[in-house]
């Protein structure tokens, strides 16, 4: 190939032909697997902050809550100032900053402490989700760009399933100072692949909009009648999944069952059905209505959550794996609709449903603990049933507009 002909090419955009969108892909894939691990670790580890700080489950839960709005506030900073200095630059401060409290964690006095680096780290978590489906809009061919945005948020459950797994086996095993500092190695050899395959930003052009004008056309979407109830889906949504994962460690581990946490750690591989399921979900939206197929992914969520309601570890297992299919359907299904809703500022419309979205987790980590501690897990399992008034919302608003 001439120089001529390489230098035409380097101006054209990704497709899935070409081995740097696979080597673009990959780094993304690094980069959300670094981003979910670290922000769910905890998760499998919380009996063991119960019993090292003497602290109470609604206590220990805040070590995700607090990470989570931390995450929320800079989804809103990060958004808007990647479209301004680039995401590469976002991305990289991003990363950097959330595996470095990893290697601080093991040597803090107390649990405030913890808390304090926890939400720090949060903030810069927020710094991929905030600028990745951007950088992937930018960088790839319109004909492409479905499949690595289905890749990325496939790499989510992943990046999420396999840092509860690896930490609660580890801590397990050796404690979790030791299963952190693992976990720190092992994010250290992510973030150099991250960076060996991540590809420049060739065609970011900073917005020219000022920070006024995003922030009015955001408040817009407030008052979008077809938008909202997907702004509150997610936030029910997450609510009960989040309660379910944050509080199953403490039901499975504790009477009748006794499992041990190295056990319940590989409870986690139910995201796996997570993963295949936000890639049917896809596939399946190009032959179906989403509102339907989203109706559908709701009931396997809700009848997954009651499942666990049976005495039997196996039924509870093939609950969980339900609830996670049902789970990334509803979200990848709701994630696509907000974009097809949204006339204006879809950037914006989207940050607002993650921004509800990870609201979700933080009240599901933390306001969930009350309910677990007064009527145990049944409480918890039941909140899946407050999933469906505003799907059946979500429904009604799509027909009205259509008619």
């Amino acid at each position: 190939m001439s120089f001529m002909a390489t230098k035409e090419r380097a101006r054209e955009k990704y497709s899935t032909k070409d081995k740097a969108f696979w080597r673009m892909m990959g780094s993304l894939v690094c980069a959300s697997m670094i981003t979910y691990a670290n922000l769910y670790f905890v998760q499998p580890v919380m009996p063991m902050f119960v019993r090292d700080f003497a602290i109470s489950s609604a206590e220990a839960s805040l070590s995700l809550s607090l990470s989570v709005l931390a995450l929320m506030a800079g989804l809103l900073v990060f958004g808007l100032y990647s479209d301004r200095i680039g995401r590469r630059r976002i991305m990289d401060i991003g990363l950097v900053c959330s595996i470095i409290p990893i290697g601080l964690m093991p040597l803090l006095p107390s649990f405030a402490s913890l808390l304090v680096l926890r939400m720090i780290q949060g903030f810069f978590l927020a710094a991929i989700p905030a600028a990745a489906i951007a950088y992937v809009s930018e960088e790839v061919e319109r004909k492409s760009v479905g499949l690595g945005i289905m890749l990325y948020i496939a790499s989510n459950g992943l990046g999420g399933m396999l840092g509860r797994v690896f930490i609660g086996y580890l801590a397990d095993e050796a404690g979790w100072h030791a299963a952190l500092y693992s976990l720190l190695a092992a994010e250290t050899v992510l973030f150099i692949c991250y960076i060996w395959w991540i590809s420049p930003s060739r065609f970011f052009k900073p917005s020219q909009r000022t920070l006024k004008e995003d922030i009015r056309g955001m408040v817009r979407h407030m008052r979008d009648v077809r938008l909202l109830p997907l702004f509150l889906s997610g936030i029910m949504l997450q609510i009960a999944f989040t309660g379910v994962w944050t509080y199953m460690p403490f039901y499975l581990h504790g009477e009748p069952f006794g499992w041990s946490l190295k056990t319940i750690s590989f409870i986690y591989l139910a995201y796996i059905a997570g993963i295949v399921g936000s890639a049917l979900a896809g596939k399946l939206s190009q032959f179906f209505a989403k509102t339907r197929i989203l109706t559908v992914g709701s009931l396997f969520f809700i009848g997954g959550a009651v499942m666990t309601l049976s005495p039997s570890g196996v039924w509870i297992v093939i609950g969980l794996v339900i609830t996670c299919l049902g789970f990334f359907v509803v979200h990848s299904l709701m994630t696509a609709i907000v974009n097809e809703r949204a006339t204006h500022h879809k950037g914006g419309a989207s940050s607002f449903y993650l921004f509800s979205y990870y609201l979700g987790v933080a009240i599901g980590g933390t306001l969930t603990a009350f309910i677990w501690e007064a009527i145990g897990w049944i409480g918890v399992a039941l909140l899946s049933l407050m999933l469906i008034p505003s799907i059946l919302w979500i429904r009604l608003s799509g027909k009205k507009a259509e008619n």
